[in-house]
């Protein structure tokens, strides 16, 4: 290919995609900085101008026209004239105090997923996982020396499970059910939704035992401590509580094949008979050309030594092997697969 080629196939194809791609981690930033600094609390509130909004959150006024008018771009903000309100989107998961706030995983993803990301070369190449900096501010895996950053942890995780709680709440028949066991559920925030939807269900929560105090104290402040049981344990190690529906949320994610084989037998043991068992992770598609999925994947595979997001073909093939029947596989809020079989 001559020069001239070269040149002429350049102006063939236009380069904005390319330019987006390079620059969209400032649109998530912008984001993040909206969160931390409290603009979508300011702008529910009512419509305000820059300087109000300025004065309120400690925005510089050499910076606030600019970053609040991406905002806005971004569909987060809505302008009208010189005032600023809440879109939609922002209005209904991004204020502070409201049952559907979601601003707590915004703020997880940008304490947790940059530092680690910046590392992706060296992953690349050396096949290692990169763990965060305490001394900078990371907490993924060492967040259990250091309750508060526990508790700030599952703060981020409690606001996307509210979410996922009241999605499984109406995707499930419970009226069949009795029981159900949140498998690595925390301090009991899915479970603690399912419990409210459905008065009649007995619930638990099986993880590691030091998770036990921050399950008590969330449960509690929930008037929920008597409805929802913690056992203690390893999954691979201790026996898991029986059940009629067993939930595993973002679990399988971060083991090997051969441990989510054994895994999913074991629960299989734990599932009563007639029981289901129900599997949400960001999972891939059979074919491998969901990009985002495949950035979790990489993910995974960038904090952990074994962890990866796995193909839903390949789940509901581990199920069958470990004796569940009558597997299906929908999408989940947009952004997971639930796959549910029965015992």
């Amino acid at each position: 290919m001559t020069t001239s080629d070269v040149r002429t196939t350049a102006v063939a194809v236009d380069p904005g995609p390319l330019i987006k791609l390079t620059i969209a981690d400032c649109a998530a930033k912008v984001l993040h900085s909206a969160v931390t600094l409290g603009v979508f609390r300011v702008c529910a509130e009512q419509p305000a101008d820059a300087d109000h909004i300025a004065a309120a959150t400690g925005l510089h006024p050499r910076m606030a026209a600019d970053f609040l008018d991406a905002l806005a771009g971004l569909g987060l903000l809505e302008r009208s004239g010189d005032h600023y309100g809440n879109a939609p989107l922002a209005q209904a998961y991004l204020v502070p105090g409201t049952a559907t706030y979601l601003g707590g995983f915004v703020e997880l993803t940008n304490e947790t997923l940059y530092s680690t990301w910046g590392r992706l070369t060296e992953a690349l190449t050396t096949g290692a996982p990169q763990h965060l900096d305490p001394d900078k501010g990371g907490f993924v895996g060492d967040k259990h020396k250091d309750p508060e950053k526990m508790k700030r942890f599952f703060a981020g995780l409690d606001a996307y499970s509210d979410r996922m709680g009241t999605e499984l709440a109406g995707r499930i028949d419970w009226s069949r059910h009795a029981s159900v066991l949140d498998l690595g559920g925390a301090r009991g925030n899915l479970a603690s939704v399912l419990v409210v939807e459905h008065p009649h269900l007995t619930a638990g929560v099986f993880d590691l035992e030091r998770t036990r105090p921050l399950f008590t104290e969330h449960t509690a402040r929930l008037g929920l401590g008597d409805r929802i049981a913690f056992t203690g344990g390893d999954f691979f190690t201790d026996d898991i509580p029986k059940a009629d529906v067993i939930v595993l949320g973002h679990i399988l994610h971060g083991f090997d094949t051969d441990r989510r084989q054994e895994l999913l037998r074991r629960v299989h043991a734990s599932v009563n008979p007639g029981g289901q068992v129900l599997v949400y992770d960001r999972m891939i598609d059979d074919e491998r050309r969901d990009a985002e999925r495949l950035l979790s994947s990489l993910h995974m595979r960038l904090v952990s030594p074994d962890g990866s997001e796995y193909r839903v073909g390949d789940l509901r093939g581990w199920l069958r092997e470990a004796g569940f029947t009558d597997s299906a596989a929908e999408p989940l809020l947009g952004t997971h697969t639930l796959v549910t079989a029965v015992r």
